[in-house]
């Protein structure tokens, strides 16, 4: 039967059965109940400053909302946090620290604070009913500098003093803050005045004694003026100081004035009056103008950062090649790119400046030296990729200083993202890690002798902490638990926080010495805090340990995968693929997902005969440059061949049915979905789409130009990324589920196609929505209605 309405009453599902055999009996209402019946994980670690003391939030009485919790490290048993202390707790900002990490300054409720570890005294920097932020050290450390109202000012330590740095004024300010523009004297005017001063002693006697004090004044020597420097009517950003005191940065920003927003309509409202909520742009939207700045307070100059004599500025991408007329028209012109910079990023000292620029088009990342004498731009490094630029750590701002003259930054020059030095003085560059992994953080020791990282070398469905010696290379591995562990270092780096989950266990806390380098013989144990991640209910189904496999795609490449394997297999075999959303995401791992609601549903279908299978598909996290990017300008292209090898696998080596395999996922997953069902339909017999991208060109710019640049300037990416465009291709059934208050992926994606599907004469498909829901479901009942239908779906077409 062909659906046209969107269908919103449970009412309307057939009766059926939703539990089965199996310990525990699940049921989809079970599954998707608010999460807390699971139990309750710990969240946002973080460690005082002035003790070992650890902080975190749970919630073992399963109230409303989380709870502050500590522990300090003699004794790990987790007590509740009294509302004051959890007020400065809560609202406190990050911690900075001077050079030899004797002081540090952090804000709290907009105001700057600043501790002597020696002395252990805090004091208030300023108290205003301003907000104050983003304080650091500078002056050769002597002073706090911090933002407040657009400028920066200082705090000398010693004796308190504040003073303002910068005049930076809006076109506002300006206009309020300056004196009337003198008007230009007339010939009338003048003569008027000679005639009066040539007649009149005392105005002339006034007047002489006037000029001779005015002159005397301006003889006298002058406190430096504040230099005003107007942005008008742009955005500042980034504002931030050198350590010396002498260079002031800032980005400003204009947004383009013709960039069309979209809007969401909100119909269920408080008001009874459909409310329109404001939304993004789409791909290919004109773009904002960034321009960067640096002022020298010493010699009273502003220099603007110009990179039109950056290494490749006008270099082309590859993909024109497929459009010899806008090739030749761009080559013509060859035009420097735009981009983005970032930074400095100055050496401890000073010395060095280094800026992190960005090409718009995300093609290329440069790390330029900043000369502080000429203002002329060293390439450092330059990571040029054809399709964009990504990978684990080298999103902006993850960089630093060994010491005043060594630079580190990660890449994906081997093509996996890995941990590099380079010297500035003889430009010497070293890579301090190598392999077929990837370091997915990186964290320099106190001493900066050290690097703490996060890796998955053991497996790429595991993640470890270890330190890595500067020097020597050397690497000692710290945690053992197998499944995912995310550390948090103590501030004397004494001690480990350890969030730590299993496949099918949830993230609990644990306490973990951390020897001196070189010292341990065995790894310490690990202690664990917290246990009430699983409740007894959840306790009382046996969870199944999806096992990690690896098949083989049809060209080649080996795919990680996790299967969920029947007890009791259905007779026909049926079998189902949950795909992942985000597309730059890992689910084929051994730690909890996030996805932990699909989780249980792949039990669930288990227990009622269906083999599962999740596959880490081309575009997936984890796997280095070339597995990310495997999907560059045709989404749906390897990523869907290789969920059509996964069928094969199963249908090779588990004998099922090739006529019984359906899929299903959400945001990208639902991309998929709808792919398989219309480019694949003698794969895939039923799917579930749920708040799929139906339409790239629909979608934002930051994500979809990355992956198929712009639809303007490469449509033939667009048209076969999109499944609007083969939607005649539906043979099997389709469901459609996607939330109307979507802000990410817009409802008008699946309006736009079921329109299309109408046109096509389409059965057998239906679209069911959700009034007050946005990308990520929020109300259970929204979670069981959807997944009944999901369920529904499996049921009567893989096992009729």
């Amino acid at each position: 039967m062909r659906s046209y309405a969107c269908v919103f009453i449970l009412g309307l599902i057939p009766a059926i059965s939703f539990t089965q055999p199996g310990s525990g009996n699940l049921t989809v209402e079970k599954i998707m109940r608010d999460p807390k019946w699971i139990g309750t994980s710990p969240s946002g670690v973080s460690w005082s400053q002035e003790e070992n003391k650890l902080y975190f939030l749970w919630n073992p009485e399963n109230a409303d909302s989380d709870s502050l919790y500590a522990i300090t490290v003699t004794n790990p048993i987790p007590q509740k946090i009294i509302v004051s202390e959890k007020q400065v707790v809560n609202n406190r900002g990050n911690f900075v620290f001077n050079n030899d990490r004797t002081a540090y300054v952090y804000t709290r409720n907009g105001d700057i604070f600043y501790t002597d570890l020696k002395t252990t005294k805090t004091k208030r920097v300023l108290q205003t009913a301003d907000r104050e932020s983003n304080p650091q050290f500078s002056f050769n450390e002597s002073k706090i500098v911090f933002t407040q109202n657009q400028n920066l000012f200082a705090w000398d330590i010693a004796t308190g003093e504040t003073t303002q740095l910068t005049g930076l004024k809006s076109r506002t300010e300006s206009t309020l803050l300056s004196p009337p523009a003198a008007r230009t004297v007339n010939q009338q005017e003048q003569w008027l005045k000679n005639d009066q001063l040539q007649y009149f002693e005392v105005l002339k006697s006034r007047k002489e004694k006037k000029d001779a004090t005015d002159a005397y004044s301006r003889s006298l020597p002058k406190e430096k003026e504040l230099r005003i420097i107007n942005i008008d009517d742009k955005n500042l950003q980034s504002l931030s100081i050198s350590p010396d005191g002498r260079f002031v940065s800032y980005r400003l920003f204009k947004a383009a004035s013709n960039a069309k927003a979209t809007i969401v309509p909100s119909y269920v409202t408080e008001t009874g009056f459909t409310t329109d909520l404001p939304a993004r742009t789409k791909v290919g939207a004109p773009p904002g103008i960034a321009e960067f700045f640096i002022y020298d307070r010493e010699k009273d100059t502003v220099m603007s950062i110009k990179t039109d004599s950056v290494p490749g500025i006008r270099d082309l991408p590859d993909y024109l090649a497929d459009y010899p007329k806008q090739a030749e028209e761009r080559t013509k012109k060859l035009t420097a790119r735009t981009v983005t910079i970032i930074g400095p990023s100055w050496s401890p000292k000073g010395t060095y400046a280094i800026l992190d620029i960005r090409s718009d088009d995300n093609k290329d990342r440069w790390l330029m030296q900043w000369d502080t004498l000429t203002g002329k731009l060293k390439l450092l490094d330059r990571q040029r990729d054809e399709a964009w630029v990504g990978g684990p750590g080298i999103g902006f701002g993850r960089t630093g200083w060994t010491n005043e003259n060594t630079f580190w930054f990660q890449s994906e020059a081997t093509g996996y993202s890995h941990l590099y030095t380079i010297n500035i003085i003889t430009g010497e560059k070293k890579a301090l890690t190598k392999g077929n992994y990837e370091i997915l953080q990186a964290q320099l020791s106190r001493d900066k002798k050290y690097f703490y990282i996060s890796t998955n070398e053991v497996h790429p469905g595991e993640q470890h902490f270890y330190r890595l010696g500067i020097a020597d290379g050397k690497k000692e591995r710290i945690t053992t638990m197998t499944g995912a562990n995310q550390v948090t270092i103590s501030p004397d780096e004494k001690w480990l926080a350890i969030l730590h989950s299993y496949s099918n266990r949830p993230w609990e806390l644990y306490l973990q010495e951390n020897p001196p380098a070189g010292r341990q013989a065995k790894p310490a144990t690990a202690i664990q805090v917290t246990d009430k991640a699983q409740s007894p209910e959840f306790r009382s189904y046996n969870w199944k340990d999806p096992e990690v496999i690896v098949f083989p795609a049809k060209d080649g490449a080996q795919v990680y995968a996790r299967i969920y394997k029947p007890a009791n297999p259905q007779p026909g075999k049926p079998a189902v693929l949950f795909v992942h959303g985000a597309g730059y995401l890992q689910n084929a791992h051994k730690w909890w997902s996030s996805y932990f609601r699909e989780y249980m549903f792949n039990n669930m279908l288990a227990d009622n005969g269906y083999y599962v299978m999740d596959i880490d598909y081309r575009g997936s996290a984890g796997y280095g440059r070339d597995w990310r990017t495997g999907i560059y300008r045709h989404m749906g292209g390897k990523d869907l061949s290789d969920h059509v090898d996964a069928a094969g696998y199963l249908v090779k080596n588990f004998g099922v049915d090739p006529k019984r395999i359906g899929l299903y996922g959400g945001s990208y997953g639902g991309f998929i979905t709808l792919m398989g069902m219309f480019n694949e339909p003698g794969v895939f017999a039923a799917g579930a789409a749920l708040r799929p991208v139906t339409d790239w060109a629909q979608y934002n710019h930051g994500y979809t130009s990355n992956i198929l640049n712009e639809p303007f300037t490469d449509s033939l990416a667009y048209r076969r990324s999109s499944p609007f465009y083969f939607a005649e291709g539906l043979k099997g059934h389709l469901l459609m589920c996607h939330g109307m208050v979507d802000v990410n992926v817009h409802y008008q994606d699946a309006v736009k196609l079921a329109q299309r599907l109408i046109e096509l004469g389409k059965d057998n498909w239906e679209l069911a929505s959700y009034p007050m829901e946005d990308h990520g479901f929020v109300e259970p009942s929204s979670w069981t209605d959807e997944y009944k239908r999901i369920f529904k779906l499996f049921e009567t077409v893989l096992k009729k």
